[in-house]
């Protein structure tokens, strides 16, 4: 396999971890993923090296934005800045109580 080749695979590899990580990997969200899979699929057959570095370099930033922009939302979370903290609450609660085996349960909303 060429350099270029294993460059394109870690590129979309990253770029599909992230979206599962940070959009989801619900039914609802499957087009993200599967709009993902059709590009690089479709530019696959590109001859242009110079577009073919441009669309590796744009899925490159796209990942590196994805991934600041929850790392910061976290950051956001983490200080309290002006967001609601019930979510990140539950979220730890959950974590506290997976990491010795328990679950929470569901709160009821009427």
């Amino acid at each position: 396999m060429s350099s270029e080749a294993l460059q394109v695979a870690k590129v979309y590899r990253n770029l599909l971890k992230a979206v599962k990580n940070h959009i989801g990997k619900e039914d609802n969200q499957r087009h993200f993923r599967e709009y993902v899979t059709e590009e690089f699929r479709t530019n696959s057959t590109l001859s242009d090296f110079s577009s073919i570095q441009q669309k590796i370099k744009l899925a490159s930033d796209y990942t590196f934005l994805l991934n600041s922009v929850h790392h910061h939302k976290d950051l956001l979370f983490s200080y309290n800045i002006a967001v609601d903290r019930s979510d990140e609450t539950k979220r730890v609660l959950g974590k506290s109580a997976a990491s010795v085996g328990l679950q929470l349960p569901e709160v009821y909303q009427p």
